[in-house]
Formats: C-alpha cells, sequence, structure tokens
C-alpha cells in the first residue's frame, strides 16, 4: 500500500484542531509536494525531512510524493509536522511496519541527523489530544510540558529513530520522567514597603475581588515595588487555572517553564510596547502580554507614555476577559482575564503635590498629560488611589507593616466567600447578579446617590462601585453593604473627576 495517514495538531488560538497527515507514493518523476495551506516553515520540511531519512539509514523513496495536511482550509504553520510526514514516507513506502500508527499522535521538528527538536504549544496540543484518547509521541522538552494534562498518555522520543523502533515494537518509549513540582512563589514581600498604609488597603481589596488598581503619586513612592509585591497578596492557583495559563504560555515565543508550574504570572511590558505586543496577532496570531498575564497580573509602569492606541485596546478586555483576533486567512480567541496595575506621575515632571514643591508645571500641560488617558479607560479601572510621597521622619517611623502572607490569609478568606457565595470573584459579576448579591443598607443607598450625582458616575462606575463595596464587605466578614464599605468603595474613584 503506498498510503499512509497519521494524525497531528495545528494551533487555532488555545484551541488545537486535529490535522490528518495523508503521505501518498505515486509513480512518476521523483518529487514531493505538500500541500493544505502549508507555510512557509512547513514547505521547508521537504528538505528536513530527506535529510533527515538519509541520515537515519533510510532510504529516500525516488518516487512521486504528495503530503496533504488535512483539512485544506486551516492553515498550517512550524515545523511540528516534520515527524509525522517522515513516518508517513517510512509507512507508505513499506519500511516502516506500523498497524497501531492510528492510536498515536505526532509532532516534532526534525533536525538533519534525524534527532527531535521542541514544538511550541505542546501543552494546548496535549489538552485536546487527550480528549480524542489516543497518545502522544513528542520530543523530550516538549513532553515534560505536556505531562501537566491529566490523564493524557504521552510519550517521548529523543529521534526519528526510537519512534521507528516503538512503532515497530522492538524498543518502548519512555514515559515523561519530569513531574510539575510546586514551589512556593519567591514573591517579594509586602513588609519591604514603608508607610503608604492606604495603597496597601486598596491592594488588599484588589486581591480579594479581582479588581484593577490605578496608582497616582510622584516618582520613588513605592508605586513599582508596591505593584511587584501585588502577586503574593493573591490566593495559591488553582489546577485549572494553572493549566490554563500554562497552556497560554506555552504558545508564547518564549514557552513554559516547569519551575513556574501555579505560579501567577507577573507581566511588566515597557512602556514602548505596540498593540500587537500587548494584545497578540500576527499573521500566525500569537498570545499578547494581556493574555499571558491570565489569572494573573499585567503592571503597566509610566502608563500615560504607553501609545495611547495600545491603551484602548485594553479597554474591551477589562469587560470581557478575552481577546479575539481576526486576520484575513484566520480568526483566534484568547482568554485574557488579568488584574491590570497602572502607575503614573501625577503631571509630566512627576512632582505635583511633592512636600519639597518642586513642580512648575503649568495647568495646560497637566490637563494635557493626564488626557492621555481616555475616560472609558479609566472608567474601567476599580481602584485609583494616591501614593504620596513621604517625608524621612514619617518613613523612620512607619517601621514594618504586615507581611504578604498575612494579607493574604485575609484576602483568600474574602475569595472563598465570594466562591461560595457566586462561584466567581465580584469583579466578574453581570449586572443582574449585582442586582442580587451586592444589596445595600439605607444610608448606605442613600450615600451612593450622594456620590453618584455628585461625581457624576457612569453606569459601569456606578456597577463597579457596587462590586468593591461588595468586595470590601466580604473582607470584613459582612453578608450586607453598609454605609462604611460604600464610603470606602467611592474614596477609590476620586480620581474620576481629577483625570
Amino acid at each position: 500500500m503506498s498510503l499512509a495517514v497519521l494524525h497531528s495538531r495545528a494551533l487555532s488560538g488555545l484551541d488545537a484542531p486535529e490535522v490528518t497527515v495523508e503521505v501518498h507514493l505515486g509513480n512518476g518523476l521523483p518529487s514531493f509536494t505538500i500541500v493544505g495551506l502549508p507555510d512557509t516553515e512547513v514547505k521547508e520540511s521537504r528538505d528536513r525531512v530527506r535529510a533527515a531519512l538519509v541520515n537515519s539509514r533510510f532510504e529516500f523513496p525516488a518516487r512521486r510524493i504528495t503530503v496533504n495536511l488535512a483539512p485544506a482550509e486551516l492553515p498550517k504553520e512550524s515545523g511540528r509536522f516534520d515527524l509525522p510526514i517522515a513516518l508517513g514516507i517510512l509507512a507508505a513506502s513499506r519500511q516502516l511496519e506500523a498497524d497501531g500508527i492510528s492510536k498515536y499522535e505526532f509532532a516534532g521538528e526534525l533536525s538533519l541527523s534525524g534527532e527531535l527538536r521542541p514544538v511550541r504549544g505542546a501543552l494546548a496540543m496535549t489538552w485536546r489530544a487527550a480528549r480524542e484518547g489516543r497518545a502522544f509521541i513528542l520530543p523530550p522538552a516538549s513532553a515534560d510540558e505536556a505531562a501537566l494534562v491529566g490523564g493524557a498518555s504521552i510519550y517521548q522520543a529523543g529521534s526519528l529513530l526510537e519512534v521507528c523502533a516503538h512503532l515497530a515494537g522492538r524498543q518502548s518509549l519512555p514515559r515523561p520522567t519530569a513531574q510539575p513540582i510546586f514551589i512556593p512563589p519567591n514573591y517579594p514581600d509586602l513588609a519591604e514597603v514603608k508607610g503608604q498604609a492606604q495603597a496597601k488597603r486598596a491592594l488588599e481589596v484588589a486581591a480579594a475581588g479581582g479588581h484593577s488598581v490605578l496608582m497616582v503619586g510622584p516618582p520613588g513612592t513605592g508605586k513599582s515595588m508596591l505593584a511587584a509585591r501585588f502577586p503574593g497578596l493573591l490566593p495559591p492557583m488553582s489546577g485549572e487555572e494553572a493549566l490554563e495559563s500554562a497552556a497560554l504560555a506555552s504558545l508564547g515565543s518564549s514557552g513554559f517553564r516547569l519551575e513556574n508550574w501555579k505560579q501567577r504570572p507577573f507581566r511588566a511590558p515597557h512602556h514602548s510596547a505596540s498593540s500587537v505586543a500587548l494584545v497578540g496577532g500576527g499573521s500566525d496570531p500569537r498570545p499578547g502580554e494581556i493574555s499571558l498575564a491570565h489569572n494573573g497580573v499585567l503592571f503597566l509602569d509610566e502608563l500615560p507614555e504607553f501609545n495611547r492606541r495600545v491603551l484602548e485596546a485594553l479597554r474591551e478586555p477589562l469587560e470581557s476577559g478575552r481577546v479575539a483576533i481576526s486576520r484575513a486567512a484566520r480568526q483566534a480567541e484568547f482568554p485574557a482575564r488579568f488584574q491590570l496595575i497602572g502607575a503614573m506621575n501625577p503631571c509630566p515632571c512627576g512632582y505635583l503635590g511633592h512636600f519639597s514643591g518642586k513642580c512648575r508645571c503649568t495647568p495646560d500641560q497637566i490637563a494635557r498629560y493626564r488626557c492621555r488617558l481616555s475616560g472609558p479607560l479609566l472608567d474601567r479601572i476599580d481602584i485609583q488611589i494616591e501614593v504620596p510621597a513621604l517625608r524621612e521622619d514619617e518613613l523612620v517611623q512607619a517601621g514594618r507593616g504586615e507581611s504578604s502572607s498575612q494579607v493574604r490569609e485575609r484576602v483568600e478568606r474574602a475569595r472563598g466567600r465570594q466562591l461560595e457565595r457566586q462561584g466567581k470573584d465580584n469583579t466578574r459579576l453581570g449586572p443582574r447578579e449585582v442586582e442580587r448579591l451586592c444589596a445595600l443598607e439605607d444610608k448606605a443607598g442613600a450615600l451612593l446617590k450622594q456620590a453618584i450625582a455628585k461625581l457624576h458616575l457612569s453606569a459601569r462606575a456606578y456597577h463597579r462601585v457596587l462590586k468593591l463595596a461588595r468586595t470590601i464587605a466580604d473582607l470584613a466578614g459582612e453578608p450586607t453593604i453598609g454605609v462604611a464599605h460604600v464610603a470606602e468603595a467611592i474614596q477609590y474613584r476620586r480620581f474620576d473627576r481629577a483625570l
């Protein structure tokens, strides 16, 4: 028989659709053709596969070779199809007798010597392959990553010859030996930040309810230090959250590292980052910083220095928790449920309100600087706080505050109340759920109405204040939202008019 059929996987966002690799050897002048919408990397497989087969002491058939990657309308990229193409040629030319080849899926890039190199997105591909009930044969580094998927049958192979020996029943391939070991995150401790009690309290509220934060203050007041310590306040990741974040990291250019298993992502792109780098995209859509920060933290320092178009691209993901990237040839969707921590100076020179009185910025310069952040974007940021400069005597008196572990205990209790009540954190509540779950005392409702009239809050901001007050009440262990909870929530929106 001169036809062989194998199975592999492509990547489309976080999804990994199945690809059937069909290899046919026909009569005619020797040729090697790959069809099925392959990109340049896939077309280059012809030369890699030819050299790998010859250097592995196999015969390269002098026949008309046609490789079809089905379905034809799905774009195929990267060198992951090298291994199934090479095996298909061996099976079609009867150099490899493998009756059970249909029980496996294959992915791996071949070197010219026949060695297997790791591929991108192994975790996402294995996630889908496990549902189909097939075993997956991968290069060793990719197999260790894929072993994180519970219930998946994974084999690791270092070369084409090892795969052939396994399929022929001569020598079984080993299973991945690396196990996902949870290493407790070594985040900086919140106690290292002196003073800034209000900012620490705001970060605690944000961590408890999944809210976004904007910190405004002069240089050197501790905004970046506070942001770096924020992941240490978040509850430990669940298995599902860790697997989803790891799958997204495996799609990125740097891949996923086992030592980062169950550690909250913390992404801090430079302000020169483009919208594609932040949101994701490209001809072959890949996740951007907001998706790589999924279930973690996205820290944007010097927020007004980012391009305005880049910042505006954050608006939809902040609301929906996902990003859909559309291109002429393909579309991809990535989850992007992250917590935004932004930091900015109060004026162009940075010293507005500083006790030194160094600021000489005019009101017009300050207004232009702050207008770099649009109203719709600010409307989506739940907590907007000031991080003032502290005098030397205030720093000495401040002493050592609470540690991250102490704050995290309260955050975990508050999150536990939310999960028990509604199955998700407060920031993800819909309008109907807000009306049902964010019940206000009479005096608290009157106070909120006054704040809406005075601050001219939008309907979105009104719901966000309610969700913020619900989180504050959860931290206090209160079933209903009181006046103190609403007052604190309103206090965190005081820059609605100033910015």
